[in-house]
């Protein structure tokens, strides 16, 4: 595990102050990918409450004395880098703070209902005039517009409603989600690329924009391949399990003690997994030298592979087709993964100090960038844990003004 706090470096993004008014998954993904970039990070939570998901357990992060805290794991996994500021925007005077906070940011996200913005004077309509230049993010189940718009949205239903688990799944089994919410997490990948277009555009025009995502057309989009295949053939692509619609053989196979995955990106590398395995008639054979005839007679083709890998174990195999050049891997388990020599040499588990649990560790970002590296600043907040320093050093309220907000039960926090 590596230690990870970084003093205040000058990341790509230091300088763009963002105003965080979303919770769950989509938006704080986006929001933390753009805080490990270096923006100043302010989330706004509900006071007593907070982000939904920090109630989303067990398992709890444990304190000193081995006591669970009100911070899950889910929780901790998309909110790094970010100042908590617990203010309730039910009340005028709490919206009056949130506009106080805009005038010093760049960016707005959230993820409430279409529209429930409004009726606290929050939304882009209310905001666009007196704050030209602010890039406003919406992220709901089904967008601003078109029939859905007030339905509510989770990342189970966009799978379902946008195609990914129609090609997820066994042939013959049921249809089937991804292992992680992957509609919520692409969502908020696409957000963060869209603000610092929205960024681009508002530096060189200094005017803002509203950016309307949903996680259905996120994951409309993510269907690719499939999605193109259909549109250019009228037909619904299949559900193959872990095998590939256009690459064989792409998929897992069973050894003698576990499982492997061989992905032969292409005849090269096919005729050079034959070699390997001792079976180069099949990659001479015409029914199996080319791609498109290994698609047409994968039938054919698949049971000679899977009684072929069930002669080996599968360390035996992933070092003999290494060697060969071949695409071959183990499945680890998570555990595995952390345990793996090359995802320890990349860092990708990093330890921060945490005012509740003594330390927590996370997952590293993935970029590794030569001139300006991700920093971890701030352990994900402890609900308000910055409200008084964020109203006090960026709104220059007093002491005395800061205590009768809290007293009023307008804002949370020490």
């Amino acid at each position: 595990m590596t230690p990870a706090i970084s003093p205040p470096a000058a990341g790509p993004l230091t300088g763009i102050r963002i105003l965080d008014l979303s919770r769950i998954l989509a938006g704080p993904i986006c929001t933390q990918l753009l805080g490990d970039y270096g923006a100043d990070i302010i989330k706004i939570e509900k006071p007593g409450a907070g982000d939904d998901t920090r109630s989303w357990g067990p398992p709890f992060v444990k304190d000193a004395d081995g006591n669970d805290t009100e911070e899950s794991t889910f929780y901790l996994c998309a909110n790094r880098n970010k100042r908590s500021v617990a203010v309730d925007i039910s009340q005028a005077d709490g919206q009056a703070l949130i506009r106080k906070l805009l005038g010093k940011c760049d960016v707005l996200i959230e993820n409430f209902r279409v529209g429930a913005l409004s009726k606290y004077g929050l939304g882009y309509d209310e905001l666009r005039d007196e704050f030209p230049a602010l890039v406003y993010c919406s992220i709901t189940g089904f967008g601003q517009t078109g029939p859905y718009r007030d339905r509510a949205g989770y990342d189970f239903l966009a799978q379902g409603m946008g195609g990914i688990m129609s090609v997820t799944g066994e042939p013959e089994g049921m249809p089937m989600k991804t292992g992680v919410g992957i509609a919520d997490i692409m969502t908020g990948m696409h957000a963060s690329t869209g603000i610092l277009a929205a960024l681009r555009h508002r530096d060189a025009t200094g005017m803002g924009q509203h950016i309307d995502l949903s996680l259905f057309e996120t994951q409309i989009s993510w269907l690719y391949y499939h999605a193109v295949e259909y549109l250019n053939t009228g037909e619904d692509p299949d559900r193959l399990g872990n095998a590939h619609a256009n690459v064989v053989p792409y998929e897992v196979f069973e050894t003698a003690d576990g499982h492997v995955i061989l992905a032969a990106g292409n005849d090269g590398q096919f005729a050079s997994f034959c070699a390997a395995a001792g079976t180069p008639e099949l990659a001479e054979n015409p029914d199996f030298a080319t791609n498109p005839a290994r698609i047409r007679n994968r039938d054919t083709l698949l049971p000679n592979i899977r009684d072929i890998f069930r002669t080996r174990s599968t360390d035996d195999w992933v070092s003999t087709l290494e060697v060969a050049g071949v695409p071959c891997g183990p499945i680890n388990t998570v555990s595995r993964v952390f345990d793996d020599p090359h995802a320890q040499a990349r860092g990708m588990a990093i330890e921060m100090p945490h005012p509740q649990a003594g330390s927590v560790n996370l997952v590293a970002a993935p970029a590794k960038m030569s001139e300006t590296p991700v920093t971890y600043r701030r352990p994900p907040p402890v609900r308000g844990e910055h409200t008084v320093e964020v109203l006090r050093d960026m709104l220059g309220l007093t002491e005395n003004e800061i205590t009768r907000l809290r007293q009023d039960g307008i804002a949370e926090g020490e």
